[in-house]
């Protein structure tokens, strides 16, 4: 497969699966007494979600990949098409509806709306991951076969954290219902300097130029930042480091033409992003907004989070798909039995001005409907109004122009 090649950069990142090893890791799911605490109306079946993607019971947590051709991406869910299949793989719990015992589930759908749950993708089963399979990414190579990465725990404890690579065992299967894990796993692992501890979430792999190599980040943190880790490569094992100015990239149509956006996440897991290029040449991601992450969108203001995205060749679009973790107890996830549930897939693109992105749910969502209901009355209003004086008007900070959120707080909103 060549070498491969990832650099790093800074950026104000919590990925999923650092979410993941931030949650308190439950051995007593079933807690009686907790059980009994909860109000019958949480356990209610009705305020299951109807169409939400979520599996039959358990936690679930962010996408790993929906598989596809992909940019860059970060990881935690993942979706991609093949075959005919829209393929998603996710972090689940097979044993309870708490974090813990992560496997990656698969599921399938024609319409990602109708989903089909297949058996376990990825769980424990070599040294480099017997202690747990994390977050990861597809690839689809250049022959069309898709590779998984994913972050696997090779020690007790610590959660010493590596990279592994597995393949479909048979690629013709349009299912992919089995993976295998070829013997030289690991095929990354934290050089000294890096926090083994926090080194995870591979991104999918990309080629770019001419000089044959491949090229993916790996989240990492370091002097309390979180940044992207760049590795250079020759397989079967990732060896050397280098710095450089990288970013998870998605490429969106844009007019005539094209641009990159790159999300960021932070600590307060709001997903975030900017607009701008990626220079293949100096592989380093440039915003548009020369203040770069200081000027960043939020791509939902509600409980959105760990988000990815995957090009569909068959609609040729670019779909959004992100997680909400609800705001239920513990108590509460234990005993409704399930916890985690999907956004709906928005469709996702540039405005013509290329300063934001625009969203819409995806059109197959429509099917959803079964009983057209027409208004026939409609009412536009439009006001116009002039200020005679500006004099009690609120003073801005520049500094909240482009935070809408915090301008908001501060005003007492």
């Amino acid at each position: 497969m060549g070498a491969l090649v990832v650099r790093f950069a800074w950026a104000w990142l919590l990925l999923l699966q650092l979410a993941g090893a931030s949650h308190v890791v439950y051995r007593d799911f079933e807690t009686e007494a907790a059980t009994e605490k909860v109000p019958p109306s949480i356990v209610d079946p009705l305020l299951r979600t109807g169409y939400h993607f979520q599996p039959p019971k358990n936690w679930i947590n962010g996408n790993l990949d929906l598989l596809t051709v992909i940019e860059v991406e970060r990881a935690c869910f993942h979706a991609m098409y093949y075959e005919g299949w829209y393929h998603f793989f996710y972090q689940y719990n097979p044993e309870g509806a708490v974090w813990d015992n992560i496997v990656w589930a698969h599921s399938v759908s024609r319409d990602l709306i109708n989903w089909h749950a297949l058996e376990t993708a990825i769980e424990p089963s070599i040294p480099a991951d017997k202690y747990g399979c994390w977050s990861g990414s597809a690839t689809t190579m250049p022959d069309g076969t898709p590779v998984i990465m994913y972050t696997g725990v090779n020690s007790p404890g610590v959660k010493h954290q590596v990279q592994n690579i597995a393949y479909p065992k048979n690629a013709s299967d349009p299912m992919l219902r089995e993976w295998v894990k070829p013997d030289h796993n690991p095929v990354i692992v934290p050089e000294t300097d890096i926090n083994a501890t926090e080194f995870r979430d591979p991104t999918t792999a990309w080629l770019a130029g001419d000089d044959g190599h491949w090229r993916l980040l790996v989240g990492s943190a370091a002097r309390g930042r979180l940044t992207w880790r760049g590795l250079r490569v020759p397989e079967p094992r990732l060896q050397g480091v280098e710095e450089g100015e990288a970013a998870r990239c998605t490429r969106l149509p844009r007019g005539c033409g094209s641009a990159r956006t790159s999300t960021r996440l932070d600590v307060r897991r709001y997903d975030y992003y900017t607009v701008g290029t990626y220079d293949q040449k100096d592989e380093r991601y440039v915003p548009d907004d020369p203040a770069g992450d200081e000027h960043h969108l939020r791509y939902d203001y509600g409980n959105f989070y760990a988000s990815k995205t995957f090009y569909d060749p068959a609609k040729q679009r670019r779909v959004l798909w992100g997680w909400a973790n609800e705001s239920d107890t513990r108590d509460h996830d234990v005993a409704k039995g399930w916890a985690g549930i999907q956004a709906i897939p928005r469709k996702v693109w540039l405005d013509f001005s290329g300063k934001q992105l625009l969203q819409w749910p995806i059109e197959e969502v429509e099917a959803l409907r079964h009983q057209p209901v027409t208004l026939r009355t409609r009412a536009d209003v439009e006001v116009t109004f002039e200020l005679s004086s500006l004099d009690c008007a609120e003073p801005l900070d520049p500094a909240l122009a482009h935070d809408a959120e915090r301008l908001c707080g501060c005003q007492g909103r």
